[in-house]
């Protein structure tokens, strides 16, 4: 699964990305206004938003590329490693292959 992060510190993109592994993800951390964000994107299976610690130009972009490609859209106001865990045990929840998966016979 991919996930695009939006928002979040600078200093925990790292741990941004190491929680993702836990969770058999691969994620794209964006912590600023990047040249053409729309195009670096892609299509993640979700995308998170920070919102406390992002631009409202960020959050436009976000909220409009998910809205074009259908996407699921998980927004949350701290940008908190338990944050993310939350929006990711709620995602997972969700998931079609939860019943196989192999972190839900883990937990």
């Amino acid at each position: 699964m991919s996930i695009v992060i939006i928002g979040g510190n600078d200093r925990m993109i790292y741990q941004y990305k190491d929680l993702c592994k836990d969770y058999d993800c691969q994620a794209k951390v964006f912590t600023q206004m990047q040249g053409a964000m729309k195009k670096k994107i892609g299509v993640p299976d979700l995308i998170i938003l920070f919102t406390g610690t992002v631009s409202h130009k960020m959050v436009n972009c976000a909220v409009s590329e998910a809205k074009r490609l259908n996407l699921p859209l998980a927004r949350s106001h701290t940008s908190s490693l338990a944050a993310l865990r939350n929006i990711l045990d709620e995602h997972c929840s969700q998931c079609t292959n939860y019943e196989n998966c192999l972190l839900h016979s883990i937990s």
